[in-house]
């Protein structure tokens, strides 16, 4: 009997990587020009961190963490989000005191034990970004602007929804309001009875279609702000509207995790079912005081790979695929002697070189040089080798021409590379 991967964990063949790629090297390049810096976090953490970080009465915490008990006695989880763990050494390695405002990414895998479907995994990849140092509006509105940004140059078409959470002082307020309005609902789901005491705000968050079909009547808590997050929320509202970015308000919308307060925000796609969101976020003023750090502000958001990924499998045209710039179809020992040394010397300045030693026909070695996207291919065979020259074919318009052999396999190398730089940067 074979082994298979776990449920819910999947192989990311090359084909695949290649859009994973693509996703993280425009993320990364879109993040340069924000200012934004890579961190690299663990993948396995202290379970205490995500209790404190997250929330007892979340699903992630209540259901969905990997934690086990490791050698030494002491409860670990592997991380099921990126954000605990960012903070966490922001708060060790004393970033804070480098610089006032830390701008920070990262992108991994994370895991948690859910069911899994179409885009949502056990193991899965995010990208997770971290504005951790200033309050101003005008940092939600630009940190919103990049997750936009991201996705339009993935020609993503994606909406941006946003809402308030309001803070600790005018929180206590709309719960109130909403637990007299829950009561009068009937029937719940068991999550949303049990929420409605421990954590009212969570309920609007359920996905049951009955108990949303009685939430649209629900208070909600962008009317019960008080006067200072009222004013954020406006100015966050100027700020998007000065960088030109549309969105909407959306007052029901909250999010999964007990740490957000004030802006929170989701990117919404019509393109994925019942999975709509590809990215979503907000701001986390008061956590990183709470994990033991100093009592500064900070927001972010996470971007599911996964996700992204499958509405870019939907384009006709997503990315450029990896491809090969020469593909050496040596025929027979004797070229393959001759080009063996050069494909390495190739390699050495910088160019990619699959050469087929398998003594394949040339018709077989054609095809896989179709396969592996070659700009270029070098025909060298008997033939050639009499004559003095091999054949450089284009690809891409399909000229061909002879080039003059060499005595020396690294004197005819260099000639080929120069043509190859000419015919690459065109």
């Amino acid at each position: 009997m074979k082994v298979k991967a776990l449920k819910g964990f999947k192989d990311i063949i090359p084909d695949e990587v290649d859009i994973y790629r693509f996703i993280e090297e425009t993320s990364r390049d879109i993040f340069h020009r924000f200012e934004f810096r890579e961190i690299r976090v663990p993948v396995l953490e202290k379970t205490d961190l995500f209790v404190r970080s997250l929330g007892t009465a979340t699903d992630i915490v209540e259901k969905e963490m990997y934690t086990f008990t490791d050698r030494n006695g002491e409860s670990v989880t592997m991380r099921p989000e990126g954000t605990a763990s960012v903070l966490r050494a922001y708060i060790e390695q004393g970033l804070h005191a480098a610089r006032p405002l830390q701008k920070l990414y990262t992108i991994g895998p994370m895991f948690r034990h859910e069911r899994p479907q179409k885009g949502r995994l056990r193991q899965f990849h995010q990208i997770s970004v971290e504005a951790v140092g200033i309050d101003h509006p005008w940092l939600d509105a630009e940190v919103m602007a990049m997750a936009h940004l991201i996705l339009t140059n993935l020609n993503i078409n994606a909406s941006l929804e946003i809402n308030s959470l309001g803070c600790p002082e005018c929180r206590p307020g709309f719960n109130q309001a909403l637990r007299q309005f829950l009561e009068d609902c009937d029937p719940l789901c068991d999550d949303c009875l049990r929420r409605r005491r421990t954590n009212p705000l969570r309920v609007l968050d359920c996905k049951n279609e009955q108990c949303q079909t009685q939430y649209q009547e629900a208070p909600v808590i962008i009317n019960h702000l008080c006067s200072e997050c009222a004013a954020h929320f406006q100015a966050v509202e100027a700020g998007l509207n000065l960088l030109r970015v549309p969105y909407t308000v959306n007052s029901f919308m909250v999010r999964g995790l007990d740490y957000y307060r004030r802006t929170t925000f989701e990117l919404l796609t019509d393109d994925l079912g019942a999975q709509s969101a590809v990215g979503a976020g907000g701001r986390y003023d008061g956590l990183i005081n709470e994990l033991g750090g100093p009592d500064v502000p900070g927001l972010g958001f996470a971007m599911g790979i996964e996700r992204i990924a499958l509405l870019l499998e939907m384009q006709d045209t997503v990315h450029e695929k990896a491809h090969t710039d020469l593909f050496i179809a040596a025929l027979g020992p004797e070229a393959q002697k001759k080009a063996f040394p050069a494909s390495h010397f190739l390699r050495e300045k910088g160019i990619s070189v699959t050469m087929d030693v398998m003594d394949r026909s040339l018709k077989s070695q054609m095809k896989q040089a179709d396969r592996t996207g070659a700009h270029f291919v070098l025909i060298l065979g008997e033939e050639e080798l009499k004559k003095g020259e091999a054949q450089l074919r284009d690809m891409r318009t399909r000229d061909q021409k002879p080039l003059p052999l060499q005595t020396d396999s690294f004197t005819w190398s260099a000639d080929i590379l120069n043509i190859l730089k000419s015919g690459l940067k065109s």
